[in-house]
């Protein structure tokens, strides 16, 4: 059983950057492809990034924009998120996978409980 515990979010203005974290426990981190969700207020959970072995992909707003990195010493995954708007706003979760199945999050296994990020105008 994986544990996955995310942290970084905040209040940033428009035009800031924030590095969210997500500390997994209890696998083996380097078999998992990991990715962040978001989700807005009255909207459907959607897809951001995701990183699995070697191979990143990224939602189309967000590309450009935020980075998806990993350490496979620490058991952590990053998002690093530049140029903010406040369109990004919302409850982020990092996710774990057996498979490489980027964008669907029915493919992953392991989700963390979220990190609230507000992005001011």
């Amino acid at each position: 059983q994986v544990q996955l515990v995310e942290s970084g979010g905040g209040l940033v203005q428009a035009g800031g950057s924030l590095r969210l974290s997500c500390a997994a426990s209890g696998g083996t981190f380097s078999n998992y492809a990991m990715g962040w969700f978001r989700q807005a207020p009255g909207k459907e959970r959607e897809f951001v990034a995701a990183m699995g072995w070697g191979v990143t992909y990224y939602a189309a707003p967000v590309k450009g924009r935020f980075t998806i990195s990993r350490d496979n010493v620490k058991n952590t995954v990053y998002l690093q998120m530049n140029s903010l708007k406040p369109e990004d706003t919302a409850v982020y979760y990092c996710a774990a996978s057996t498979y490489y199945s980027p964008s669907d999050p029915s493919q992953y296994n392991y989700w963390g409980q979220g990190t609230q990020v507000t992005v001011s105008s």
